[in-house]
């Protein structure tokens, strides 16, 4: 018995230390999650009038985006529908050159290509608060749109 009580204080003291691991590897797990939700008019669809927020990109204003990104930055204002099954993915910001945000922030859309056979390498990107950003080079390099 009086093993037991000399040792209880350290025991205790081993378990909230447990207590407090386990809890903060349980809130960092939580806040890491990986879903990826399906696009809604609120989470990938820039609200009409909304400031743009400050990258640090280069800029382009719409009226000088091509074409046929100004039709589909309409169809995102629309809400769709969209000509690719992939327009509306969560982008995952992998190359890390837009401002970082948690994932499922980034929408992307194509900007049809002419001549091209597939989606070619043109994207709008779109974020949560309005943020809307241009490639046309695959994500080798953006351009945030100004409205």
């Amino acid at each position: 018995m009086e093993i037991v009580r000399r040792r209880l204080p350290v025991l205790v003291a081993v378990a909230a230390v447990l207590v407090v691991v386990l809890a903060t590897a349980l809130g960092f797990c939580a806040g890491r999650s990986t879903d990826s939700p399906a696009p809604t008019a609120t989470s990938a669809v820039p609200v009409a009038g909304a400031k743009t927020p400050v990258s640090g990109l280069p800029t382009v204003a719409v009226a000088k985006l091509p074409q046929q990104a100004r039709d589909t930055l309409a169809l995102i204002d629309k809400g769709g529908p969209y000509p690719y099954d992939r327009d509306g993915i969560v982008f995952g910001n992998n190359e890390r050159l837009l401002p970082p945000q948690n994932r499922g922030y980034y929408h992307e859309y194509t900007v049809p290509t002419p001549g091209s056979r597939d989606r070619g390498a043109r994207r709008l990107i779109v974020g949560q608060n309005g943020d809307i950003y241009y490639t046309d080079d695959h994500y080798e390099s953006f351009r945030q749109v100004l409205r």
